[in-house]
Parts: C-alpha cells; sequence; structure tokens
C-alpha cells in the first residue's frame, strides 16, 4: 500500500520510509505543505503519516483541506504536540489516529495494521479467498495452515485486490497503489499482467484460482 510522510524532520522521515519500505509499503515523502498538497493531487495515497509542525503551514489546515477535498486515505497524525486540544482537534477533522513523539516504530505498523483492517471490514488478520488465507500482518499466503511462496509484489498484487473484493480493479489503480509515483518509477504495465499470470500458477499447483478473474479491457478482480 502507498503512503504519504508528510514530515519535515529528514532524520524521521528518512527512518519511517525505510522502516516502512521494509514491511512492503511503497512511500513519498513530502516536507513542507506545498509537497504535500501537490502529492496528494497526484496520487491516491493509502495513508497519510502528517506532522502538524510544517514549516509552511499548519498540519491541521491541510488536514482540512484535504478532507474537504474528499481524501479518502487514512490519516495518522504525528506529532510532537501533547495538547489534549490538537489532538481532538485532529480526530474531528477527520483523522483516523494520533500518535505523540517520539513513538514507537512497530506501534505505528500496529495502528496501521489496525486500521486497515477496521477500513477493509476484516476481524482478523487473516483474509480467506477461495481454498487460501491471506495474512496480512506478517505478508504470507498460507494453503491448508502452509505458506505459498509468492515474491514481493504478486504478495502486494494480491493482496490489494483481496482488500478490494469484488470490486473491479483497474491496472492503473494497482499500478498507482503498489508502485506508487509511475512516471518517477520507469513502470511497465504490462508488469501487472506477468504477476496476475504468476499468481495463478503458484495459486493453481494447490487449487482452484476462478475467483481471480480477468475483466477484459479493465483489469482484474477477485470475487468471493
Amino acid at each position: 500500500m502507498t503512503v504519504l510522510i508528510v514530515e519535515d524532520e529528514r532524520t524521521l522521515a528518512r527512518e519511517l520510509g525505510i522502516f516502512l519500505y521494509q514491511q512492503g509499503f511503497a512511500c513519498t515523502v513530502a516536507r513542507t505543505a506545498r509537497e504535500a498538497r501537490a502529492q496528494l493531487a497526484d496520487t491516491p495515497f493509502d495513508f497519510v503519516l502528517l506532522d502538524l509542525g510544517l514549516p509552511d503551514g499548519d498540519g491541521l489546515a491541510l488536514l482540512a483541506e484535504a478532507k474537504q477535498q474528499e481524501l479518502a486515505a487514512a490519516v495518522i497524525i504525528l506529532t510532537a504536540r501533547g495538547a489534549v486540544e490538537d489532538r481532538i482537534n485532529g480526530l474531528e477533522l477527520g483523522a483516523d489516529d494520533y500518535l505523540a513523539k517520539p513513538f514507537s516504530l512497530p506501534e505505528l505498523l500496529a495502528r496501521m495494521h489496525a486500521i486497515t483492517r477496521r477500513r477493509f471490514g476484516l476481524h482478523k488478520p487473516l483474509a480467506a479467498v477461495g481454498a487460501f488465507d491471506l495474512d496480512l500482518q506478517a505478508r504470507r499466503l498460507l494453503f491448508g495452515g502452509q505458506e505459498v511462496s509468492l515474491s514481493v509484489k504478486e504478495f502486494d498484487v494480491l493482496s490489494y485486490l483481496v482488500l478490494h473484493k469484488n470490486r473491479v480493479m483497474t491496472r492503473l489503480q494497482l499500478t498507482e497503489h503498489i508502485w506508487g509515483n509511475l512516471p518517477e518509477s520507469g513502470f511497465d504495465s504490462n508488469y501487472i499482467d506477468a504477476h496476475i499470470k504468476n499468481l495463478r500458477k503458484k495459486l493453481g499447483l494447490h487449487a482452484d484460482v476462478e475467483w481471480l478473474e480477468t475483466v477484459r479491457g479493465i483489469g482484474y478482480r477477485v470475487r468471493v
């Protein structure tokens, strides 16, 4: 999933980016409110990690502006401000959670997983799809309790389709959410088709995968 890190402290922004990349997230950093606005206008992020004390504006004002423009991303406020009023204002403006600095990176990850479960109606880390179980936190696909070996991107493609089950995901939607900023990545849209082909081959060794559908001329869908 894609994450916009809005943080002007370079060391913290770098630490967040490295940690979340290691957990399978595609991260983009904005160090000012202006950069954040530009990124939000161009990319449909899944998460926004928002510092309130930005050099060119207040993070709460940026949040209010983004929500007025129907920002769909989950927002977690990360700030050194400890006032209860700031926390209340952030949550009332539409933030999904609030972490005071300094914070634990594993705790941040746990909160992101919790938000994902709430947003997609998952009551436990395992999501059933056909004869398989998708463990979103451990990033594993299981068949009969045994792990099915997938590459990082194969898991990313499958998990995104499962989270949006019964909805057609276009190739553009998949690429934006998994690879992030396409012009900078040099992405080839045929990669999606190749990953789907590999998924069908690997999963088909264990069970039927008719639930992984091709919607001709548009994209793909997991039907459950």
